[in-house]
């Protein structure tokens, strides 16, 4: 870890590409999200928010940024 790492933080929070587990569709979501994220496809509950890191009820696939 470098002193530029201390004196400017990284942010903890991505993006994330989440398949659906009832359709297999994918959708990208906030890691962080503060409202229900639902599938665009069939309307299934994909991430809820917990008051930091949200919920997800999906698959992760991949992680953006």
């Amino acid at each position: 870890m470098s002193e530029w790492d201390i004196l400017i933080p990284r942010p903890r929070s991505k993006f994330l590409k989440v398949k659906c587990e009832s359709c297999e569709s994918e959708q990208e979501v906030f890691s962080h999200t503060k409202t229900k994220v639902y599938c665009k496809s069939c309307g299934a509950l994909l991430a809820e928010p917990t008051g930091g890191k949200a919920k997800i009820n999906g698959k992760i696939v991949a992680v953006l940024g």
